[in-house]
């Protein structure tokens, strides 16, 4: 295989998935992950539910917009559930231990720490420099202190969530394809786009749809080249983890999502004209946090 001198680290992550790279066993590996998510999901709202009693239908609700603290880590952890599938996929499947899809373990928290690191300075300059809101004020959701105690536990259900994505994603269908596939058109753009259609929500974004899949895809293409440069998930898993703590503990949106947020923007997903108008923004700051990760790793 030919590899970009920019890639050559990807060669530490693909040695492993060489032996059993077939599409048809991605495919097999994919279809046995969906099943053990699946089922571990349905299980777990199945069993909340039948707690709930008479008060599952209203639980329900508040579950799927996730509107509270526990809706919310419910949700969020619930994607460990994602990773389990995936270890699963790799074991019986492809004959490979899960730790080999993440990298190096020294130099996978190496790059974590430091991706992190520079990532939280930017958010602080951002936090401190003007504009101070987003058109309209913010929406206090919860009280800074109750926010304080259950930031802890908060961001480990968001890393639970990020890390599942990136370990799907820029981890197993990445690997896979590329042990398989020279060309970077296939093993980037393939996760990039299944990535697209998982953020493709017609019914919540309405005309935004398709603006907010497309930011998806391009944040999954940019976490691929970052998985390529580093040879490890740290580097894509941290700067989805900083976007996703943002988006969810700080400032949420309306719509659904809120139940661990300090902040609610003032306008809603629905809200055509404004949205539009922030995915420009969006889009920047995806662009200055890939540089800054690649900066942070030296890559």
């Amino acid at each position: 295989m030919i590899l970009r001198p920019a890639y050559r680290a990807h060669e530490h992550l693909l040695a492993p998935a060489r032996e059993t790279a077939q599409v048809w066993r991605l495919i097999m590996g994919l279809i046995i992950a969906s099943g053990v998510y699946l089922i571990c999901n349905q299980t777990m709202f199945r069993t909340l539910y039948t707690w709930q009693g008479k008060n599952a239908p209203a639980f329900s609700e508040t579950l799927i917009a996730g509107t509270t603290p526990f809706a919310m880590y419910v949700l969020l952890l619930s994607f460990g559930f994602m990773t389990l599938g995936v270890a699963v996929a790799l074991k019986v499947v492809h004959k490979r231990g899960f730790p080999e899809i993440l990298g190096n373990a020294a130099l996978f928290r190496k790059q974590l720490w430091a991706v992190l690191a520079i990532l939280v300075l930017i958010n602080l300059a951002i936090c401190v420099l003007p504009p101070w809101d987003m058109g309209a004020p913010l929406v206090s959701n919860m009280s800074l202190g109750g926010w304080l105690i259950l930031l802890p536990a908060s961001l480990l259900a968001v890393f639970v969530q990020v890390s599942a994505e990136e370990v799907l994603f820029r981890g197993y269908i990445q690997q896979q394809l590329a042990a398989r596939f020279r060309s970077p058109l296939v093993w980037m753009a393939v996760p990039a786009l299944l990535f697209g259609v998982g953020h493709y929500v017609p019914e919540e974004a309405g005309s935004n749809a398709t603006a907010i899949a497309l930011w998806a895809v391009v944040f999954g293409l940019l976490m691929a080249d970052l998985t390529a440069r580093a040879g490890t998930l740290a580097p894509a898993i941290a700067v989805h983890f900083m976007n996703n703590v943002t988006a969810i503990l700080i400032i949420a949106l309306p719509d659904n999502l809120s139940g661990l947020a300090l902040y609610i923007s003032p306008f809603s997903l629905s809200d055509a004209e404004a949205v539009r108008a922030w995915l420009p923004v969006d889009f920047g700051f995806m662009i200055v946090s890939w540089l800054a990760a690649r900066l942070a790793i030296r890559r």
